[in-house]
């Protein structure tokens, strides 16, 4: 009989004792607007079109908003991406300080020293510019610097193709020539 007491006496005492803890509810709110989804530090991705890899991001800091009213990712500590043709030349690349890509328009913003090299080494710097990737622009309503060769294009506002070799600054400002002179030194002096 002690036994069988036992047998219920302990599992009900220990039931009832577990019962006893207070139990408290956390509340967690999130925003889906300023809430991420995912976190990765240190990515290296390459993004593929149609089985060809067609470009390479490196970011420090990648955090996804997937459940926002628009959802994007949001790169807040800089981006660098290359673009490449099929046969995995570098057609252009860019720089960031901060950025963002809207999944549903397929669109990157770029804020904070923008510095974007194509194909022939020419050079665009700005502010802040959109790469619409749907539809192959790039464009930006930001001041640019446009440094080609020895040339230098400023203005505001530009329009330009994906792999940025055909480009139209809408409002020009100056068009310069950069000098450059070659310095003697003391060695060049020796002959």
């Amino acid at each position: 009989m002690a036994i069988v007491l036992l047998t219920i006496v302990m599992p009900l005492s220990f039931l009832l004792s577990c019962n006893r803890d207070k139990k408290e509810a956390i509340e967690v709110v999130f925003d889906p607007q300023t809430s991420s989804t995912l976190k990765q530090t240190n990515v290296l991705s390459l993004i593929s079109d149609s089985g060809v890899t067609r470009y390479k991001l490196i970011t420090p800091t990648f955090l996804l908003f997937e459940k926002a009213s628009d959802p994007y990712h949001f790169y807040p500590d800089g981006v660098y991406i290359e673009k490449f043709d099929t046969a995995l030349n570098i057609e252009a690349s860019l720089k960031a300080d901060t950025a963002y890509y809207y999944e549903r328009r397929k669109l990157y913003e770029g804020k904070g020293n923008v510095d974007i090299t194509n194909y022939d080494g020419v050079r665009f710097e700005t502010s802040h510019i959109f790469w619409d990737t749907q539809n192959h622009t790039i464009y930006s309503d930001s001041f640019i610097r446009i440094t080609k060769g020895d040339m230098i294009n400023t203005g505001y506002g530009f329009t330009s193709n994906e792999n940025m070799s055909v480009y139209e600054i809408r409002l020009p400002s100056a068009e310069m020539l950069i000098e450059t002179q070659r310095r003697t030194t003391p060695a060049d002096s020796i002959n």
